[in-house]
């Protein structure tokens, strides 16, 4: 199973800043000490084994507040942690399963109905993602849907490589292999010299960043779309991340807690970088 991106460092250096932020006000002042802080609102897989949300990863850096990716359980993993969805000002898709974007029509409903929006909301995602996050909205919701949404929504997709401004994090987009009828993304996110990465559903390379959260859904069955634990522990030390954290966690893994040396996320962590 191949962990390498196919987008090298040099394409996301040069594809830097290539579109203009998208800023919000309403990322935490306190921010400007820690630089950025990344808060795992779901760390489970598709079937939300042990009870986990799917996945989201609240990331909150100077001028903004945005999701990695935003699973069907966004809701109630936010509330759980009492973060202030109107604070929210972009999600960035890794790419199109359910559990990674299934979320997006239920912030719609939440800013029409629970916490009335009018300011724009950004999604960043692969081709397809406009089309595809409007057919599921009104296949859950018909006539919310057919309605006009009372905040603008700017649709930004995203080409491998690219890199975008969201407040002063530059998120840069990484191919990697996953299904063949699918793009998806790995997410490099930098600011104020801290950096991110992001693997979605298939690792890529970490070298050099601060924090690495890695898919990691199975322990005994190899697949070609995910990456077991023996794959990623055999990795860990080459790798070259400075911490090296695992998600988008399987039944598999979590039978075996006495056989997990690296760390796993679980919902509500809080990482400070």
């Amino acid at each position: 199973m191949a962990l390498e991106a196919r987008q090298g460092a040099s394409d996301r250096r040069a594809a830097r800043a290539v579109r203009g932020p998208a800023t919000g006000s309403h990322a935490d002042e306190g921010l400007a000490q820690r630089v950025m802080r990344v808060t795992v609102l779901g760390s489970g897989d598709a079937f939300g084994a042990g009870g986990r949300f799917h996945s989201a990863y609240l990331v909150e850096a100077s001028g903004a507040s945005f999701l990695l990716d935003c699973g069907p359980s966004i809701l109630q993993a936010a509330k759980r942690v009492q973060w202030d969805l109107s604070r929210l000002d972009a999600v960035v898709l890794t790419h199109l399963h359910g559990d990674h974007f299934g979320g997006v029509p239920f912030l719609f409903m939440e800013y029409r109905y629970e916490s009335p929006r009018t300011r724009p909301l950004a999604i960043y995602g692969p081709a397809g993602t406009e089309q595809r996050v409007k057919a599921l909205f009104g296949v859950l919701y018909e006539r919310s849907a057919a309605d006009p949404l009372p905040f603008p929504v700017e649709y930004h997709e995203l080409e491998p490589g690219e890199t975008v401004q969201i407040g002063d994090a530059h998120v840069s987009a990484i191919r990697v292999r996953h299904v063949p009828e699918l793009v998806a993304f790995a997410y490099r996110v930098e600011a104020s010299g801290r950096s991110l990465l992001y693997s979605g559903d298939l690792a890529s390379n970490a070298r050099g960043v601060d924090l690495f959260v890695c898919e990691c859904s199975t322990y005994e069955t190899k697949l070609d779309i995910h990456i077991s634990y023996p794959e990623i522990a055999e990795r860990a030390r080459s790798l070259g991340c400075r911490r090296l954290v695992l998600s988008h966690l399987g039944s598999e893994l979590l039978r075996r807690p006495d056989d997990l040396k690296l760390e796993c996320a679980r919902d509500g962590m809080i990482v400070d970088l």
